[in-house]
């Protein structure tokens, strides 16, 4: 049990319309007008559904820049030639050292896309996820409860600042989160555990999926503190309800390890997700820098949030320490900003939702029913229309081309060059996809190689390090290198190091050395 000031029995009057007006009947003569006034409603819920896939079908090729999908669908395609989970390092130089996948869902599900629609099929991935993230942040801001417009905005900014979204397995941790983070308020808010029955399911899901599974259990032990808290020290009466949250919290843990590699997914998900070499190599987990609009945007969110509380003079233990702990990890990590954008939409959404001075008038089941069903026909129909008309296989590749070394392979394919190989870090994951007979020195795979094996790689890639220290270089006699990359002027220009490469292919993206 929790502590329940005035805002939460506000909210708890609004969410139960009284039989009045669920009795209210509208009259038949009037019907059209009442539907006239709701379309401004359906029209807005529509935009904001399809803007996100909409402006994924205008540039499909962002689906396919990521490398990491790449080497996701390899091997997804492995998984089901061969019908189980892989165990160690395929596709790479480093074939010996044990593997766990922490997202071999993901793979299997990019695969089985790639199976039916072809390339082109990621990019109607891209948009579903989209599609999706927009519906979630939609009901995280109280779409559903009476704050219509309220969260319809808040939808929107929080899409404005997911607008860089790749397409990883991580977005399906940004769509779970905030399917937890509703879940869990809605428990609060009605004093019930019905709500949270369903987080066990979520979690067996969410543990195939993706390594940061963990925000999600980190979400739901503050849930279970704050549960504890309130009841030892303000409803010590209701220490029954607490039990089914203990043991529900405690089912969706041994969910966690329903997957094929059980308790060995913890220590990988945690060093796919947080490694050291992440801080020290990559952009998207160091601190928020500030200088994108969308970062700007999400100071104010967050911001807003704890004015909210403050004018709400809320004691709500829970929404305050989420808050907290989730600014400290997505302010820390650019990556991981959604982990605090979500809690805040769901503060700013409540807040205003009490604030109005006067309550929207809730619509009748029957004919939300029918706006539901109206909405969802409609945002089918054009998802579909637009999926069929994106761009072929073959005009995808093409344009691939400029962002990876597709000639280059071609290349090194037409005349047998003999590896093994030594490439550039971002086209690792394409590699293995496009490239299968030659195994690569390097990819996205961190919990494959380790920190020790990342760090030499980076050193040497970066000059910070001799060449010959890095064994994945020392056997190479292929060398795939971007065209402006530093290392590709030191291979060419050095004297200790130009006689021992010669260039056999370069193109305005990529140049191939073989070792004389």
């Amino acid at each position: 049990m929790q502590n329940k000031g005035v805002p939460d029995q506000v909210e708890s009057r609004e969410a139960t319309p009284s039989k009045d007006v669920q009795a209210e009947a509208i009259p038949h003569d009037r019907a059209w007008l009442a539907a006239l006034g709701r379309a401004p409603r359906v029209v807005a819920l529509v935009l904001l559904l399809l803007v996100g896939p909409l402006l994924t079908a205008l540039s499909p090729l962002t689906s396919l820049l990521n490398g990491d999908i790449w080497w996701h669908l390899r091997s997804g395609l492995w998984i089901f030639q061969n019908h189980t989970v892989p165990r160690a390092g395929l596709f790479s130089q480093y074939a010996d050292r044990s593997w766990v996948d922490c997202c071999w869902g993901f793979d299997v599900l990019a695969a089985a896309v790639y199976k039916l629609l072809g390339i082109r099929g990621f990019a109607g991935l891209l948009m579903a996820f989209r599609l999706a993230l927009a519906g979630m942040t939609f009901l995280v801001a109280g779409g559903r409860k009476g704050r219509f417009w309220s969260a319809v905005v808040l939808s929107a900014i929080a899409q404005y600042v997911l607008t860089d979204l790749a397409l990883r397995p991580i977005l399906f941790s940004i769509l779970f989160f905030g399917m937890l983070l509703y879940l869990l308020i809605e428990s609060r808010s009605f004093s019930t555990i019905r709500p949270l029955l369903w987080v066990p399911l979520l979690f067996v899901t969410w543990a195939n999926l993706d390594a940061q599974f963990l925000n999600g259990l980190l979400l739901l032990a503050v849930f279970v503190v704050t549960e504890i808290t309130e009841t030892v020290f303000q409803k010590p009466i209701a220490r029954a309800h607490l039990a089914k949250i203990l043991g529900i919290a405690g089912l969706s843990l041994m969910a966690t390890l329903l997957t094929p590699y059980t308790f060995q997914l913890f220590p990988s998900a945690f060093e796919n997700a947080y490694s050291n070499v992440l801080f020290e190599n990559f952009q998207e987990t160091q601190a928020m820098a500030f200088r994108r609009p969308q970062d700007f945007a999400l100071m104010i969110l967050v911001m807003a949030a704890f004015l909210a509380l403050g004018r709400q003079r809320s004691r709500d233990l829970f929404k305050i320490s989420v808050l907290g702990l989730s600014i400290m990890l997505a302010f820390r990590l650019q990556r991981d900003g959604w982990c605090v954008l979500l809690p805040s939409i769901a503060v700013i959404g409540n807040a205003l939702g009490e604030w109005r001075l006067k309550p929207e008038q809730r619509i009748p089941s029957r004919l939300w029913k029918r706006e539901t069903s109206l909405i969802a026909v409609v945002v089918l129909v054009v998802f579909g229309v637009t999926t069929v008309h994106l761009p072929t296989d073959s005009a995808l590749v093409k344009q691939a081309g400029h962002a990876f070394p597709i000639k280059a392979c071609d290349y090194i394919q037409a005349n047998h060059l003999p590896g093994p190989l030594f490439n550039t870090y971002y086209w690792g994951g394409f590699l293995t996809w496009y490239l299968p007979e030659y195994p690569v020195s390097m990819d996205s795979r961190l919990n494959l190689y380790g920190d020790d094996i990342t760090n030499r790689y980076f050193k040497v890639s970066g000059g910070n390090q001799r060449l010959e220290t890095d064994p994945s270089f020392a056997r190479a006699r292929i060398i795939l290198l971007e065209r402006s990359s530093s290392m590709l002027k030191a291979l060419t220009t050095l004297p200790a190091l130009k006689d021992q490469f010669r260039v056999a292919y370069e193109d305005d993206v990529a140049a191939v050395l073989v070792r004389q």
